[in-house]
């Protein structure tokens, strides 16, 4: 069978694999085996278990679940509150001070705990509330928490990138670099908005300004700069040339627990086997996925499939740029329905030989795919983030929730037009710190 056509079958046999409801990981390895077993025999079974095993033996995976262990730490202290509190006391002189110390704490916890539910969570659970007693409208609310969470998975450290990293072969040192400026400037872009929807509700006395004394603005400080110091020295070290980024993670999250435990009191047993149960079970799900993708690509390898579709794009007389537009609405609809994870390593295997034969910069593409994959957080039919902040508010609507989150949306889609204008966005930084990539 010509390979484009066995692509096609290949790619609906997935879909409904997926949307059975099996896990992805094992709804990948009974794609996998199915169409290597058709079409190229038993004996190609028996090489399954070698490369499953094989797509583990990195030490660059290490550093998953020690930055998830890292967040997991942060997540299960009142951290999040901390610092909710203290860019709230610091920032109440700038005009709609309340929501901007929201999005700003989403972008800090962001990069501490890597994780977008985990972010939604600690900063909705203070910030939801406050807004909501101030008068703040019930869209604005919900939809800057639930977009300013979604930072997780860009700003570093980013579980994303790490396997984004892994998958294609690309320093995930860099990965982490060019997730810093976009990630800022999609802070901006949300800040923007946030403020001038507010403004636009009417209700002026919202961008008023709170005083607070000055030892009330110092006395929640030492609870908080410990943990961003953390992240400072994580950043360091790994660009430092001091350590690589598992060993960084390794540190980190040894740090991180101290922190929770001393800072925060979290000294019982039951509360640390909490966090190392959460994380040993997000880690696992996260490398099973991954050992299962590694099987698919190379059933897709085996069968001609990954090299057809590259040659095929190749041949095709059609700008580059609609091309990167198809691949965004292919992300975009993946993202939909599947976890960040899950779409970069199907995806990954495929795009990547595309996007370079058209000139693309692979470091670029891990941006643009990664805020495709952070729309999905806040789109249905999955949205994880919609219904993090349906649990936290309850009494809000999810469809209040969905259409304060659609302005959010169209500030991520104007981030990815901005990057494919000036794609030194996320270039510049990796290049000046590390030089430019062979």
């Amino acid at each position: 069978m010509d390979p484009l056509f066995l692509s096609a079958f290949v790619a609906l046999a997935t879909i409904l694999i997926l949307f059975s409801g099996v896990s992805v990981g094992v709804g990948l390895l009974i794609v996998s085996a199915g169409f290597l077993l058709l079409f190229d025999g038993v004996r190609s079974l028996e090489l399954l278990p070698e490369i499953f095993f094989s797509k583990l033996d990195s030490f660059a995976l290490l550093s998953i679940p020690m930055f998830i262990i890292m967040g997991a730490s942060i997540a299960s202290t009142r951290a999040g509150a901390d610092l909710y509190e203290a860019l709230e006391r610091w920032l109440t002189r700038i005009p709609g001070g309340l929501v901007i110390s929201n999005l700003g704490a989403c972008a800090l916890f962001a990069a501490m705990s890597g994780s977008s539910p985990a972010t939604c969570a600690a900063i909705g659970k203070m910030g939801i509330p406050e807004m909501l007693k101030r008068g703040y409208p019930e869209g604005i609310a919900t939809g800057s928490i639930a977009a300013g969470g979604t930072l997780g998975i860009l700003i570093p450290p980013s579980v994303t990138m790490i396997v984004y990293g892994i998958a294609t072969e690309t320093s995930i040192g860099r990965l982490f670099l060019a997730g810093v400026l976009p990630g800022l400037m999609l802070v901006g872009l949300f800040m923007a908005w946030s403020l001038y929807a507010t403004w636009r509700s009417g209700n002026l006395a919202l961008l008023a300004a709170r005083t607070y004394t000055w030892r009330e603005k110092f006395d929640v400080m030492p609870r908080v700069l410990p943990f961003i110091a953390i992240i400072v020295g994580v950043l360091y070290a790994m660009y430092g040339g001091i350590a690589t980024p598992s060993e960084t993670a390794a540190v980190g999250a040894l740090l991180c627990l101290l922190i929770a435990m001393l800072i925060y009191k979290l000294w019982n047993p039951p509360s640390l086997w909490l966090i190392l149960r959460d994380s040993t079970k997000e880690s696992v799900m996260i490398l099973f996925i991954i050992a299962a993708a590694g099987v698919f690509s190379y059933m897709l390898s085996s069968l001609f499939i990954t090299q057809s579709i590259a040659g095929w794009i190749g041949t095709l007389e059609v700008n580059r740029w609609f091309l990167m537009g198809a691949i965004n609405i292919f992300l975009l609809i993946a993202g939909f329905f599947l976890p960040p994870v899950a779409v970069i390593l199907m995806a990954a295997p495929i795009l990547l030989p595309i996007i370079v034969t058209a000139g693309f910069d692979p470091i670029w593409f891990a941006v643009v795919l990664t805020i495709n994959m952070e729309i999905g957080l806040i789109s249905p039919p999955v949205g994880l983030n919609l219904y993090v902040i349906n649990g936290i508010a309850p009494n809000i609507s999810l469809k209040t929730i969905l259409l304060g989150s659609l302005p959010f949306v169209a500030c991520m889609v104007i981030a990815i037009l901005l990057l494919c204008l000036f794609p030194a966005i996320a270039t510049w930084l990796p290049e000046a710190v590390m030089g430019a990539s062979l």
